[in-house]
């Protein structure tokens, strides 16, 4: 130290001691700083990549349909996510509201700010309100700190209020405040917080009973109801079935690992005679758990539900063993049909019997191998 008397050899050693540590502490903390500036570029780019997933997944070029209603759906979609109208979606259980809720606020001037989502069905009806608004320290048992709700965390963004018609008439009464005013006091609190939020709600309730019923405020119901979405179910939609089951069945075959090329046509038949009570999803985890049997080329009817195969509305239950022997074989001889490419030389050889035994099969099922040129 310059301040220190000069102590000849000694004292250098010593100082160049305490340098050597000063250094390799300076050095650790260099690096310490260097690591979290790291980090945090790397969380920002990650941040980055994610949101534009997310922009990409929920563009409208990804939704899967082509029906009349499905059209219509898209282009109400399309229309309201420019604007910051209040969006009430309606539609059975399966049908896809909450990807119609992602894709109005990613496709909107908010999709760089918060996008909260809620169950108001999955949340007691105790606990909804301090979800919602959040609650002051102390102000009931077990709140030991101030609690942010949902609401103020999506402030300047976009909030999803799923199954709208299980909420409480307490929280509807302070909903239709946030909706009116803009403005909402946590629980346990006076003071009021201001807030700029887009509420996009969902239900497959009939609200209108509700109402009727005194379950649900019509006073908040007028709020929600600005711009109204119906979605489809599946069976109003049977033109999207193929569609659906292909994008399901390329989509879990590659994640299942598995080489199946297409679905045969008696599984096609079966899927559009069924009557999906649980809408996309059924029909989506329907393809799943078909993948995940299947070891051939191709998704076979044995690959279904036994839903779809015994179900009263599907018409598909076999009479007897001769009739479920019939079938398959029926199945068999169109799929070779089909990779032989209406060759009946080549279909008889890909199931190994004679070009004679095929003929008379083709012929007693009324299978034209022209129809397969």
């Amino acid at each position: 130290s310059a301040d220190r008397p000069f102590e000849g050899k000694a004292s250098l050693e010593k100082g160049e001691k305490i340098l050597s540590v000063v250094a390799a502490m300076v050095a650790h903390h260099v690096i310490n700083i260097e690591t979290i500036r790291l980090e945090k570029e790397q969380l920002k780019t990650e941040n980055t990549r994610l949101k534009s997933e997310l922009e990409n997944r929920y563009s409208f070029d990804n939704f899967i349909g082509n029906s009349n209603k499905m059209r219509e759906v898209l282009q109400m979609i399309s229309q309201v996510s420019s604007s910051s109208a209040t969006v009430l979606i309606r539609g059975e259980s399966g049908t896809g509201k909450e990807l119609v809720a992602n894709s109005i606020h990613y496709n909107s001037e908010r999709n760089k700010k918060p996008f909260i989502k809620i169950n108001c069905a999955a949340i007691p009806e105790n606990l909804i309100e301090s979800e919602l608004f959040g609650h002051e320290k102390g102000s009931f048992t077990g709140a030991s700190h101030l609690k942010k709700g949902k609401f103020e965390m999506a402030d300047q963004g976009t909030i999803f209020l799923d199954e709208i018609g299980n909420m409480s008439l307490s929280a509807q009464v302070k909903l239709l405040r946030v909706l009116q005013e803009k403005e909402f006091e946590r629980v346990g609190g006076y003071k009021p917080i201001k807030i700029n939020v887009r509420i996009v709600a969902a239900t497959n309730s009939n609200l209108e009973e509700m109402v009727r019923q005194g379950r649900f405020r019509d006073d908040l119901y007028f709020r929600l109801n600005v711009f109204p979405i119906y979605l489809p179910s599946l069976r109003m939609r049977k033109t999207d079935i193929i569609l659906l089951a292909d994008h399901f069945l390329e989509k879990y075959s590659r994640l299942h690992k598995k080489d199946i090329k297409r679905i045969t046509t008696p599984a096609i038949d079966m899927m559009m005679e069924y009557h999906w009570p649980g809408n996309v999803r059924e029909l989506e985890n329907c393809l799943e758990r078909a993948v995940i049997l299947c070891n051939e080329g191709a998704i076979h009817s044995y690959h279904l539900p036994a839903t779809l195969q015994t179900g009263t509305k599907t018409k598909t239950l076999p009479q007897s063993l001769e009739d479920s022997v019939a079938r398959l074989e029926k199945e068999i001889l169109m799929d070779a049909l089909k990779n032989a490419k209406g060759n009946i030389n080549k279909a008889a050889k890909l199931i190994g019997i004679t070009v004679r035994k095929f003929s008379y099969k083709a012929e007693r099922y009324g299978i034209s191998y022209k129809d397969y040129r």
